[in-house]
């Protein structure tokens, strides 16, 4: 399966269980660890709990092999990692404070519509 269509079913999945700010980057050029990083935001830990799960089962259903999954115990930033495509599902305020975009996309995001889902780091 392409990765594009891996970041593709993993935004779905998290649009499924209502996630928030979802932001798709392409790191092709930052790292040769992972290809795509999606990050979403979850209301509450029980929330992020689901989104994670969503994504899980939603990526192994389409015959996707995951790495694996970190933060379950405790739904605060869950990391569901399938190779090439690496999701990460945080809390507001964890997000807020690790601001993983800015890390990955070089400035904290602007959130502008595109027109399309998910919205794209500018």
């Amino acid at each position: 399966m392409e990765i594009e269509d891996i970041a593709k079913l993993a935004v779905e999945a998290l649009e499924d269980v209502k996630g928030k700010d979802i932001i798709d980057l392409d790191t092709s050029e930052l790292t040769s660890l992972f290809q795509r990083l999606i990050v979403c935001t979850g209301d509450s830990n029980r929330q992020v709990k689901a989104l994670a799960n969503s994504v899980a089962v939603k990526l192994k259903e389409a015959g996707v092999e995951l790495v694996g999954t970190e933060g379950q115990e405790f739904g605060e930033w869950i990391l569901v990692d399938a190779g090439d495509v690496v999701v990460h599902v945080m809390l507001p305020a964890v997000r807020d404070y690790y601001d993983i975009e800015a890390l990955w996309g070089g400035e904290k995001p602007s959130f502008v519509p595109t027109g399309a889902k998910p919205w794209k780091a500018v």
